[in-house]
């Protein structure tokens, strides 16, 4: 894809390049069963006319346009004017949360924020700016640790969900997954303070009973990723409530603690927001 090539969801052109050789065998209605889960057609939409020509918070604000998102920010005096900082929520959408928080944050810190996010996000020309992508698995995996690096080197905000994956309903409480240590090890490197934020809001109780299906299935695909642009438009016109906490002193995550236990200390101070 050139620089300039505008990406818009081809779910047929997708499956006609990851399964080439079975390409013809899948049946028609699945394929607009797809396209109707991903909402391609809107979502290209969008792309066309929406977002086009827009970067970084411009094009985030105007995301929530088109979403119809409201926000009630509560506890906005505590974020600081100077400094780097690392900023981390729970995941409750994925989607409005991580535009929600890239918005509110690039206002602030006049668009000088980054998410560590998924490299397929990368696609985005108008999300592209604001992200450090990550992937794990593929051919990125070996640079993964320098590209942390980087980023919490460089004089931007970082944005970062620790669970990695959006909330889950566990114990028959919607939640995030164990939070991963990594924005504890390098914010305690470079120095920046940990300032956490509660996003309110939750997927539905089919998207939970998909995520629990294949959990139990033994299932290792994300299927239940699939869904999230269904979710995102399930939560369409609606208004989200955001709690920004006190910054916590990068000097609190000392050797008491291991840092993985550190890292769900803060999950609970956002939790208890």
């Amino acid at each position: 894809m050139g620089k300039n090539d505008l990406f818009l969801i081809d779910v047929e052109g997708i499956l006609r390049n990851k399964m080439s050789k079975y390409y013809k065998y899948v049946p028609k209605s699945f394929i607009r069963y797809l396209k109707r889960i991903v909402h391609q057609e809107e979502l290209n939409e969008f792309l066309l006319n929406g977002g086009k020509g827009k970067e970084g918070v411009d094009f985030l604000e105007a995301c929530l346009e088109f979403l119809d998102t409201s926000l009630d920010v509560q506890g906005i005096e505590n974020l600081p004017s100077g400094g780097l900082y690392t900023f981390v929520s729970n995941h409750p959408l994925g989607g409005q949360d991580g535009v929600a928080l890239g918005y509110i944050l690039g206002k602030r810190y006049d668009g000088k924020v980054k998410y560590l996010v998924n490299d397929l996000l990368m696609n985005l020309s108008g999300l592209a700016p604001l992200c450090i992508p990550i992937n794990k698995t593929g051919n990125q995996s070996r640079d993964f640790p320098k590209m942390i690096k980087a980023g919490f080197e460089s004089d931007n905000q970082l944005i970062m969900f620790p669970a990695g994956l959006c909330s889950r309903k566990i114990d028959g409480i919607i939640q995030d997954l164990p939070w991963k240590k990594t924005f504890i090890v390098k914010s305690v490197e470079t120095k920046r303070d940990v300032i956490p934020i509660f996003f309110e809001g939750r997927n539905s109780n089919f998207f939970y009973n998909l995520s629990k299906a294949c959990k139990v299935l033994g299932i290792k695909f994300n299927i239940a990723m699939l869904y999230l642009a269904d979710e995102m438009f399930k939560n369409r016109h609606k208004t989200f409530t955001v709690k920004i906490g006190k910054p916590i002193p990068w000097q609190t995550f000392d050797k008491s603690k291991s840092a993985n236990q550190w890292a769900a200390y803060v999950r609970d101070i956002v939790y208890k927001l």
